[in-house]
């Protein structure tokens, strides 16, 4: 047990002292915490009924009919998640749950906004079935999974059963140019949003058991540390997975996103910057290569290069374009929701491009708050992986926070022009049953992993007061 002071001091703070087993940690530390939680979940519920308020002010004079079954549907799935954190995990980070319910709630106000104009595309409604069902899936990992360690036990699993999901798509018909859907009945999803993850577990597990390995070989070429033909196999042979993802399905974003994930927990478990260097080149190679042989992949990049070529030809705007002209509209403070059109952009504007809504309505003063929610997200699991003490959670923490970051990354890209479309849906924010369940479960797993580091680091916690 650490000692308390009754009176001021004029000498620097006593030194945190790390609790052993069966110490118990000092309630200042983790408890009082859900409180804070508690508010800032009150603040993201009415800022989300709030924009649901505007949108029908905006488009009908009046407010949706529906407005208080919104809220009181958002407010019960609140609760029942903070009551969960709460109840088995109550030294986790305060700013996780929070965001994550902003965010979604974001979400499905642009989305009720886009099904207003597109009368025959009602998406809103399931995609709050989704969101109710990645908040349930949230509950049970934060109720069951009481120590992140037991994902470990099965080292082989994960991988097994992300390899399955990955392959499954080959076998449906493309959907819009690329294999990435299951569809049977009225029920589809996307099978590699929940593979990422089981990869992470992976990835995780099999770089901790290896580290002493991966640390101890390499050679240094020009002042860059590379490593060795050995060690450098499992890269290779991801980046062969990721490819072939690319070319059987036709998913540029997946087979990124993969990749990317292994690069950057290599890079975290070994602090080579070698990995890195190496990461870069195999993807620019592959990106090349297959941005010239693939037909659907190479339209995309001539559209990037090219974003104004249609309309020069007469053809009309390319979604590229109508995107572009979107946050053009927006400015610096929008439109407001509801008075926007970036409705134009098609097909995708509720799932690839909604990010071109938010631009427009929000302008880039709420497209900037949006990046920030994702950079705390981001961040705090970064925070989170450098005070767990088991290499496992540590890796997995920056692996489980790096999947949003590269998501954010890729996507925002594309639809500013900054890099070449990959048809990934942004997080928590655009439409996809698959993917909104999947990062209910991204939160999940880092509201364990945080209630564990806070636990055995109590100054960290302590900090954030």
């Amino acid at each position: 047990m650490t000692g308390t002071t009754t009176g001021p001091t004029t000498g620097p703070p006593p030194r945190p002292v790390t609790p052993g087993p069966g110490s118990r940690v000092p309630a200042a530390g983790g408890p009082g915490r859900r409180g804070t939680e508690f508010f800032l979940l009150l603040v993201a519920v009415l800022l989300c009924v709030s924009g649901y308020l505007v949108v029908g002010l905006t488009l009908h004079g009046a407010p949706p009919p529906d407005t208080l079954r919104y809220a009181a549907g958002l407010g019960v799935l609140v609760l029942l998640a903070h009551g969960a954190v709460r109840l088995t995990a109550p030294y986790a980070d305060p700013l996780l749950l929070p965001i994550a319910v902003l965010l979604n709630g974001m979400g499905l106000v642009l989305i009720h906004r886009l099904d207003q104009e597109t009368p025959h595309d009602q998406a809103a409604g399931s995609q709050l079935v989704w969101s109710a069902a990645g908040a349930a899936l949230f509950i049970l990992v934060v109720l069951l999974v009481r120590d992140h360690r037991v994902l470990r036990r099965y080292p082989f699993l994960p991988v097994a059963a992300a390899l399955t999901l990955m392959v499954l798509p080959v076998f449906f018909p493309p959907v819009n140019g690329a294999r990435i859907w299951i569809r049977f009945g009225g029920f589809s999803f996307q099978p590699a949003e929940f593979a990422k993850v089981l990869l992470a577990v992976f990835f995780a597990g099999h770089l901790a058991a290896g580290l002493a390995v991966l640390r101890d070989t390499g050679r240094k070429v020009w002042g860059v540390r590379l490593p060795t033909g050995r060690a450098l196999g499992p890269v290779v042979a991801v980046w062969l997975l990721s490819v072939g993802v690319l070319v059987l399905e036709r998913d540029l974003g997946t087979s990124l996103l993969f990749f990317g994930l292994f690069v950057v927990m290599l890079y975290v478990a070994t602090g080579w910057t070698g990995w890195i260097t190496v990461g870069l080149l195999l993807a620019g190679a592959g990106a090349w290569a297959v941005g010239r042989l693939e037909p659907h992949v190479h339209a995309r990049v001539t559209d990037w290069l090219h974003p104004l070529a249609s309309i020069e030809a007469g053809e009309g705007s390319s979604q590229l374009a109508q995107s572009l002209f979107a946050f053009a509209s927006g400015g610096l403070f929008g439109t407001g929701l509801g008075a926007g059109h970036s409705v134009l952009i098609g097909f995708a504007a509720k799932s690839d491009f909604i990010l071109a809504t938010a631009g427009e309505e929000l302008g880039w003063t709420g497209l900037a708050a949006l990046f920030v929610l994702y950079g705390l997200l981001v961040e705090r699991g970064f925070r989170c992986g450098l005070a767990l003490e088991d290499p496992f959670g540590r890796l997995l923490a920056t692996g489980l926070a790096s999947i949003v970051a590269l998501q954010v990354f890729v996507i925002a890209g594309g639809v500013t022009g900054l890099i070449p479309l990959t048809g990934m849906a942004m997080p928590f924010l655009a439409q996809g049953g698959s993917s909104v369940v999947t990062n209910w479960v991204v939160v999940a797993l880092l509201i364990r992993l945080s209630d564990s580091a806070r636990r055995k680091a109590p100054a960290l916690a302590e900090a954030d007061r």
